[in-house]
């Protein structure tokens, strides 16, 4: 009998743990200002919060004077401007659809992302390829900007489909007219994208520990953590700048997303060390993330073992090799099973760390407001407590990512309100074939009537800024920001004294019989005036268009720490050598030397501030702390 009412609890479950496993396709990476988020769970507009988990459905508003960056699998960064409403419309395996109802949108596909991105507007649908950077543009009237950095991309209209080339820029109009011109000068939503993705592409240390398929999350764990070598473990993370007390799963809250509550981190980095991997507690290092082995890499809800009372919700990181037991199959290491028994919990190795067990009355954990909560003595040692998720009805605030209220001129206009996703993925298909038509349901389309300019036209952005106001901005919006960039790239800015001169050769005997001094200084303030125009004939397309080192994506196969593999359930003879394997070939002194420089030289007075590391071994890389017992 047991048996059999096991056996309903997870066909009943199937359905929706599926439906969470989805989520680890795109996040938040990203978020300044009053961002929004309309999902199916909330059916509202509520505030964003970072690292909330996206999928199919969801719709995101930025108002003015915010901006917000997703992520999605495979390094691939979306950018919101002030005034846009992004649309999430399908997943697929190796393509993405979107609607940009109107505002600003870069696009980082980068070399090895995914197959295809399509961007569907009011009045066109664009579709960008691997190996592309493009923005797109988009007025409340419809009319849309496709410009492209690098790489090529299709866009179509009712009128027919043509191709973007690098350095140009499509105009369509309200009227359905279409013009290519070149890119005009970047202003200032172009630089900062371009220097997020610099940011983003120098990001490394980190590969050498975490698997391929984590590579895409090297940055957070570079900018807010170190590595240290533990015994059992090899290399694993601890998170830099926190207080004395932290522990892993308690800044943050648990949401109501995809028929599972899904951990939210309000931490910058609080991603991949909450939704992969294991946390231990190591003495005189404190909360250390095992990244997970090679072949277990899945992406979880939130890797805690929980326990409930009538009064109270507890949960503790798991450590490695113990089982996840929730909704769902999330790889070897959990199990789809939401009621075990009470001596499983007991044996949690966590439940004994410092401050390993986080918990919170049951009408806090609904409605995400910290109340202080006094427990006596260890819950998950109790006698009168369930083992295994909550069951607690979700409300609307249990899918609020965040609590907190936005001022209603924040809030969307109407009509980004009406639009229905649905609606959008009815009227637009997703278009595989490069000549498709996502307008005639998938039939090849004509070829769009395109008017060529040989000189840059204004940017939507320049009547609609896609950045915050508060920062000091002159009188026009791109001429200022085109005349302050003009003297970066060093190979354009000698060129152009060497041709000035030649038109300037008459004017210059009647300046010379004036007098001699003041002559150097109008030609040297002149050459800016052309120089001004010139740059966007040739330069541009050159230099913007035809970068390839922009976000290099790591290359498979590069070496890596050797790890300690986690053995299967099951198979307890094969843990302890794993190891052992692992400890000889990382300890001896025949480490590259090449490790240490690898650090940033800022980040290591706050290691020593922290370590003291044997005197005999000063040349052991990332700053590692020798633990006892070794």
């Amino acid at each position: 009998m047991k048996m059999l009412r096991l056996l309903v609890v997870l066909l009943s479950l199937l359905p929706g743990a599926a439906y969470a496993a989805d989520l680890g396709q795109a996040r938040i990476s990203l978020i300044k200002g009053d961002v929004q988020i309309y999902t199916s769970d909330t059916q509202d507009w509520v505030a964003a919060s970072i690292n909330m988990p996206l999928q199919e459905g969801d719709r995101i508003w930025v108002p003015e004077g915010a901006r917000t960056e997703i992520q999605l699998r495979g390094g691939i960064y979306i950018r919101l401007g002030s005034a846009t409403a992004f649309d999430l419309v399908q997943f697929q395996e190796e393509a993405f659809q979107f609607y940009l109802n109107g505002g600003h949108a870069y696009v980082n596909n980068r070399k090895g992302g995914i197959d295809q991105i399509q961007i569907d507007t009011p009045l066109s649908s664009v579709r960008c390829y691997d190996n592309t950077l493009l923005m797109v543009d988009v007025m409340q009237d419809g009319s849309t900007d496709v410009a492209v950095i690098k790489g090529y991309a299709a866009a179509e209209s009712r009128e027919g489909t043509t191709r973007i080339e690098a350095g140009t820029t499509l105009h369509l109009g309200a009227d359905m007219a279409a013009e290519i011109s070149p890119l005009p000068p970047p202003d200032q939503w172009e630089n900062w994208n371009r220097e997020r993705d610099r940011k983003l592409a120098q990001s490394n240390r980190s590969l050498r520990y975490v698997p391929e398929e984590l590579d895409d999350y090297s940055h957070d764990l570079d900018d807010y953590g170190r590595w240290v070598y533990v015994t059992d473990y090899g290399y694993c993370w601890t998170p830099l700048n926190v207080a004395v007390s932290w522990a892993p799963y308690q800044v943050g809250r648990w949401v109501w997303r995809g028929a599972d509550y899904v951990w939210i981190s309000y931490e910058p980095w609080g991603w991949a060390p909450y939704h992969y991997g294991r946390w231990s507690f190591v003495a005189n290092v404190g909360w250390c993330w095992v990244p997970p082995s090679i072949g277990a890499v899945y992406w979880g809800p939130g890797y805690v073992g929980w326990v409930h009372t009538p009064t109270y919700v507890g949960w503790v990181p798991l450590a490695p090799g113990e089982i996840y037991y929730g909704r769902g199959y999330y790889g070897p290491w959990s199990a789809n099973i939401t009621t075990i028994n009470r001596t499983v919990v007991q044996k949690y190795r966590n439940i004994n760390a410092r401050n390993g067990v986080t918990v919170v009355n049951r009408t806090t954990f609904q409605t995400g407001r910290k109340e202080p909560v006094r427990v006596r003595g260890n819950l998950f040692r109790a006698t009168n407590i369930e083992a295994g998720p909550p069951v607690i009805r979700p409300t609307r605030a249990t899918s609020m990512p965040v609590i907190r209220d936005i001022p209603a001129a924040k809030r969307p206009p109407e009509r980004v309100r009406r639009i229905s996703v649905n609606e959008i993925r009815q009227e637009r298909s997703l278009v595989r074939e490069e000549k498709g038509s996502a307008f005639k349901g998938g039939r090849p389309a004509a070829e769009m009537p395109v008017r060529k300019r040989n000189e840059p036209q204004p940017m939507i952005r320049e009547r609609h800024p896609a950045l915050p106001t508060q920062q000091p901005v002159k009188g026009g919006r791109a001429t200022p920001r085109s005349e302050r960039q003009q003297p970066a790239p060093p190979s354009v800015q000698p060129a152009a004294p060497a041709v000035q001169p030649a038109p300037t050769a008459p004017p210059a005997p009647p300046a010379a019989r004036t007098t001699p001094a003041p002559a150097p200084v109008p030609q040297s303030v002149k050459p800016e005036k052309p120089r001004q125009q010139e740059a966007p004939r040739q330069a541009p397309p050159q230099v913007r268009g035809g970068s390839q080192k922009l976000t290099p994506r790591p290359e498979r196969g590069a070496p890596r720490e050797p790890r300690w593999q986690e053995p299967l359930p099951g198979a307890g003879s094969a843990a302890p050598p794993a190891p052992a394997a692992v400890r000889p070939e990382v300890q001896r002194p025949s480490r590259p030397a090449s490790a240490p420089a690898q650090l940033p030289a800022a980040e290591r007075p706050a290691v020593q501030r922290q370590e003291t590391p044997a005197p005999s071994r000063p040349q052991q890389p990332m700053h590692r702390r020798e633990l006892p017992g070794r």
